[in-house]
Formats: C-alpha cells, structure tokens, sequence
C-alpha cells in the first residue's frame, strides 16, 4: 500500500501543514505546482527534502487559482487546461530533477479532481497533457472517475485512490465539503477505516451502508487539524495490520 499526502501547499511566508513532518510518514507527495498553492522556493525545497526521505514525487495538478486554493470549478477552454497541466508538471519536474529524481506521477487537486470524476472533456484535456508530456506516468484518482477511464483508453497507468479522512456517498464518491461530516477527525477511526481499506473489507458511507473500496494509495491530508499525528497513527495501524508501505511508482 502507497500512503501519499498533499505537500508544498503553502506560498511566500504563508505556511500551510507541515511537510517535513508528513515526508517522515508518507512514501508518495503530491507536490503542488503553483497554480493552487506553491511557489518555486517551496517546491524545490519539498522535492529536496522528498528525494531525502525516499518518497516519491507527484505533480499535483489544478486550476490557476490561489486565492481560492483550487476548490472553485473553473470553465475552462480544453486546450487551454491541458497547457496549464503541461506547464505545472514541467515546473515540478524541473525542481525533481535538481533534487536528483523526476515526477513520477500526476495528480489532479481540488476542484479538478472532483469536477474530472463526471467532466468528460476536461477529464481528457489532463489525460492529454499527460499523455504528451510522458506516457509512462501514472496517473492517480478516484475509482469510477471519467478521468481514470479515460486515462486507462489512453494507455495510461490508472491507480485507484481513497482518502483516509473523507467521507463517502454510497456511490463511492467524496461527500462535498461543504457538507457535515465530510471531514474526518478521529485518528483512531481513521486508522480502523484505512486499514479496512487496505484489506479490501467494507467501510461504513455516509449514509451507515457498507461501501468496499480496494486502493493502491491512500491519501492523508496534511492540510486539516492534526494532520501529522492522524498520518502517523494510520501508518502505525498498517504497519501493524501486516501491510509493507512503498510508493506505487518508485
């Protein structure tokens, strides 16, 4: 099991999470590339301290929106989305690689990511600028999504994601943010679900049925309150599970 986490999300002397934290429990770090959150003395910093730790590194990919840190749907044209992926992971890759590694994946953040789950043509303008940039990268999202679909048409690797602190409808999709409940707290309960998870056993859904997801990666927040502590416990519970933790794209 691959357990990755949202890195680089702060921007000049704004600090959001804490990375150097999050890179001694995760094996994968979606770094964000300026257009959500990030600027290039984070991210060449976190992809330094990333090769360091062993951890692999992801693009992750949004909407050119700071101010509302990638979480508002933007409609935009397709060509104009797949350049704005195209630029992002170039700028990361290019910090990767000073670090002594590369981008070894991509995904999508926020807004993006929700809206590509249904959104078939902006789904296929990422699948597009991942698909020329480098077909051999994997591509990271949720199981059911236009975006994998898409991605797996186009030859592209699909790994399926969950979320350690989410909840979910009984389709399998997120519960908006917007919404109670949608945000989990309790590392404890956390830990029980992702462990779940990684078995292949049901997880209650929001509504209290039972919802089975099989993930190849696990996503642990590291921008809601007690991030790091809620990671560490989650690894803990795997590692005592008996399930061995390396990055699915090392």
């Amino acid at each position: 099991m691959d357990l990755n986490s949202d890195l680089g999300e702060g921007f000049g002397q704004w600090t959001l999470g804490d990375d150097d934290a999050l890179l001694d429990v995760v094996t994968s770090a979606n770094v964000a590339c300026g257009f959500h959150a990030s600027d290039p003395s984070i991210m060449r910093r976190v992809c330094a301290r990333a090769v360091g730790s062993g951890v692999a590194i992801g693009a992750q990919v949004g909407y050119r929106d700071l101010p509302g840190f990638g979480r508002r749907f933007i409609d935009i044209e397709p060509d104009a989305l797949t350049a704005d992926v195209l630029y992002q992971i170039g700028a990361l890759e290019a910090f990767a690689r000073v670090a002594g590694s590369r981008v070894r994946y991509v995904k999508p953040h926020g807004a993006l990511y929700n809206a590509i789950v249904h959104h078939e043509e902006q789904a296929a303008a990422v699948v597009a600028a991942v698909v020329a940039y480098d077909r051999t990268l994997p591509v990271l999202g949720l199981p059911g999504s236009a975006w994998l679909r898409l991605a797996g048409d186009a030859g592209l690797r699909v790994v399926h994601e969950a979320f350690a602190d989410r909840a979910y409808t009984p389709e399998g999709t997120l519960v908006s943010r917007r919404l109670p409940g949608a945000v989990l707290h309790d590392p404890d309960e956390i830990a029980r679900r992702c462990v779940a998870m990684a078995a292949g056993e049901p997880i209650q859904d929001v509504e209290g049925g039972s919802l089975t997801l099989r993930p190849e990666s696990i996503c642990v927040h590291g921008d809601t309150p007690g991030a790091v502590g809620i990671a560490r416990t989650v690894r803990e519970a795997l590692t005592a599970a008996g399930v061995a933790l390396t990055p699915f794209a090392p």
